[in-house]
């Protein structure tokens, strides 16, 4: 893998950064399986896109981006907290709907950005490596959004908010609004997934409308790596996990890739997002079964 592939792909997992948070709120923290992402992150692209087209500040732009995707979270916490629609049936409907919602906001199923203004503009104007001040803009953001993810949970709004996925029922024993914490975690959860949706359209400069395919499996193959890679109980250490294996998931896949292993072509992308889901699925598993061994041979002896 070249140097510029490397950096290129390095990028790509730190904006899938964003997701993989999204998705350890929603998967993790509330215990609510939400496929509303794959609607989310290309309506963060979409809104992004069309309003620096139209004019506006890029910054702002990429604000309007988180705003609408709390919307969509908004939207499936309505459909179940509300509605009593089933959590996973509650997402795919708002996925769905996004999709079309997608197109009206752009007026076309795609739109590009070349020679548009964006947040990295600033710095390709002091006269810096794009290559390097992309990354270096992308890394920041990405560490201010899991150092305000880290102290949301550290709170006791994030105490509550936990409390909710693990015991609801506890929650509202005590008083509290399991429809309350629902609503704002998908809302926080959607709003980091439409804050890369708008990252990944000012990077590569277009917005599509399936550009949030396969958007869900990324983030719980980046949830599931890090954490497995990465074990620990505290809240920074599972923040930094999620987003380190974002990373590592996205340089698996390019360095498969890019060397051909296997006789790997760029068609098989979703074939290599599959299987390196199965194994950090399976790995845990594996390794637990190993520890129990080893236990059981040390009693033995």
């Amino acid at each position: 893998m070249s140097l510029f592939a490397f950096l290129g792909t390095l990028e790509i997992g730190l904006v899938y950064g964003l997701v993989a948070l999204g998705v350890y709120l929603t998967f993790r923290v509330l215990d609510f399986p939400d496929l509303t992402v794959d609607g989310s992150f290309p309506m963060g692209g979409a809104v992004a896109a069309t309003a620096i087209v139209a004019g506006v500040n890029p910054w702002l732009a990429t604000g309007l981006a988180v705003l609408v995707g709390g919307m969509c979270g908004l939207v499936t916490a309505f459909l179940a907290v509300r509605c009593g629609i089933l959590h996973l049936l509650a997402s795919i409907l708002t996925m769905i709907a996004a999709f079309s919602i997608n197109i009206r906001i752009m007026g076309r199923p795609n739109m590009a950005l070349l020679g548009e203004p964006t947040i990295f503009t600033a710095f390709d104007n002091m006269g810096l490596d794009p290559l390097y001040s992309h990354l270096g803009v992308i890394f920041l953001l990405v560490l201010f959004a899991a150092f305000f993810v880290t102290r949301l949970l550290a709170s006791d709004f994030g105490l509550a908010l936990r409390a909710t996925g693990v015991n609801g029922r506890m929650v509202s024993a005590q008083g509290g609004s399991i429809g309350f914490y629902t609503y704002l975690g998908l809302a926080l959860s959607n709003g980091l997934v439409g804050f890369s949706g708008a990252l990944f359209a000012q990077s590569n400069s277009f917005a599509d409308v399936t550009s949030g395919v396969g958007t869900i499996v990324v983030g719980l193959a980046a949830v599931i790596l890090g954490q497995t890679l990465i074990p620990g109980r505290r809240i920074w250490v599972a923040v930094v996990a999620v987003i380190v294996g974002s990373i590592l998931y996205r340089l698996a896949v390019g360095f498969a890739l890019s060397s051909g292993m296997f006789g790997m072509q760029a068609s098989d992308l979703n074939l290599v997002t599959a299987v390196l889901v199965a194994i950090a699925l399976i790995a845990p598993k594996m390794k637990g079964k190993m520890r129990l061994k080893a236990v059981q041979a040390r009693r033995a002896k």
